[in-house]
């Protein structure tokens, strides 16, 4: 019986296919936005997710903090090259440190110009951020210890400097400084903050003394090996550090540890409650959809209340009638969801590809959406429904 029912339904949708697809277009649009806002936003934190582990997994960047915001005027005290031993030797589950000192400079090659980040280090830099290299080399011992100037450069200073030729053992001029290109970087995705691949990063030695004039240390940058707990390691490292730094009991730190796994958990949290949200504005065309659905049913049962009579009349049953209308009901709204479904996949790939994102097939979301979709059917076909099946066979076969 539930067959032949649906074949009626299927037979009366396809009687009135304009009406039909009208009445479903409220279905299609609003299953078709919720999937497509879902997958585009899973594509966006996909994106800035692939853009946060560029800047290193699992790494803990410790900098000065302390006049601003803590009730002093004095700069906060920077790091010393002995801090950075420290944590290398005492502090347990740590792979890579890495000290920094930045600046910036014009680099100048030719006629070619380009404006350039600079950063001395030591070659744990390079495993602490995940860098790969295109060409060339990492600094040797006798380069770090010395403070030569051999850089390692990124792809868009390659680009702008010297075009298409290799770098490797050219030199170009930084600031004041003559440097020898040793190793280029492979091309990294802009992570939001500023570009990852206008970069030249020399010997620490080299930028303390050529560019910034002190030996200080602005940053340690300090990657946690596998296996250990980034928030155990966070933990002795801010104990090292207090005890370093003369910190007595109860006095604020004069650091701040930014901790990278946080912060791609703190985003991702941030992208997901937005796409939640984005959905839900869009899901209220699902409502709207089902009131048409709802309107449609009613109009459906007043024109064909004669036909409703004859049944009734002849012996059928009031639940059978339900279940007709109810059936049509939910074939209209599962026709429209499975639309909207197919709408959906073709307008979430074609704005990921214009928008350079990751294209991120959910099923959950797809089936999810569909099985919504029928369940409005249900909903807001039941009313009609009932309405058909109690209808008076005397009264329906009067009707005109």
């Amino acid at each position: 019986m539930l067959f032949t029912t649906l074949l009626l339904s299927l037979r009366e949708i396809r009687r009135h296919i304009l009406r039909s697809f009208l009445t479903t277009l409220g279905i299609i649009i609003g299953v078709a936005a919720v999937i497509t806002m879902v997958t585009l936003g899973n594509g966006v934190s996909a994106s800035v997710q692939e853009s946060i582990s560029s800047l290193g997994n699992n790494t803990l960047t410790v900098f000065p903090s302390g006049g601003r915001g803590r009730g002093g005027s004095a700069p906060p005290p920077s790091f010393e090259n002995a801090d950075v031993q420290a944590i290398r030797q005492q502090v347990s589950g740590v792979s890579a440190v890495a000290p920094q000192a930045s600046s910036s400079a014009l680099a100048v090659r030719n006629a070619q110009n380009w404006t350039a980040s600079v950063t001395g280090t030591s070659n744990d830099y390079f495993d602490a951020q995940n860098l790969e290299f295109a060409g060339g080399r990492r600094f040797s011992a006798a380069e770090q210890s010395a403070g030569k100037s051999v850089c390692v450069i990124g792809d868009t200073i390659r680009a702008n400097l010297f075009a298409d030729e290799d770098p490797v053992g050219e030199r170009f001029r930084l600031g004041t400084v003559s440097c020898e290109v040793i190793g280029v970087l492979k091309k990294r995705d802009n992570a939001g903050f500023s570009d990852p691949n206008s970069t030249v990063v020399l010997p620490l030695k080299t930028v303390q003394r050529r560019f910034v004039g002190n030996q200080n240390v602005l940053a340690i940058q300090i990657a946690v090996a596998k296996g250990y707990d980034t928030a155990t390691v966070k933990q002795s490292l801010v104990g090292l550090l207090r005890e370093r730094r003369h910190l007595a009991p109860g006095q604020p730190d004069n650091f701040d540890i930014f901790d990278s796994a946080e912060f791609a958990s703190t985003v991702q949290n941030q992208m997901q409650q937005m796409t939640l949200f984005v959905a839900a504005i869009a899901a209220v065309s699902l409502l709207v959809g089902g009131i048409g659905i709802m309107n449609i049913m009613l109009v459906s049962v007043t024109e064909r209340t004669r036909e409703i009579g004859i049944r009734l009349a002849i012996g059928a049953l009031g639940t059978e009638v339900l279940l007709q209308f109810l059936v049509e009901a939910i074939a209209l709204s599962c026709l429209g969801g499975l639309v909207g479904v197919v709408l959906a996949f073709f307008a979430s790939w074609g704005l990921a590809a214009l928008a350079k994102l990751p294209f991120q097939f959910d099923l959950s979301i797809n089936l999810l959406s569909f099985a919504i979709s029928a369940l409005i059917g249900i909903v807001f076909g039941f009313f009609p429904a009932r309405r058909a099946a109690a209808l008076n066979p005397i009264d329906a076969l009067r009707h005109e």
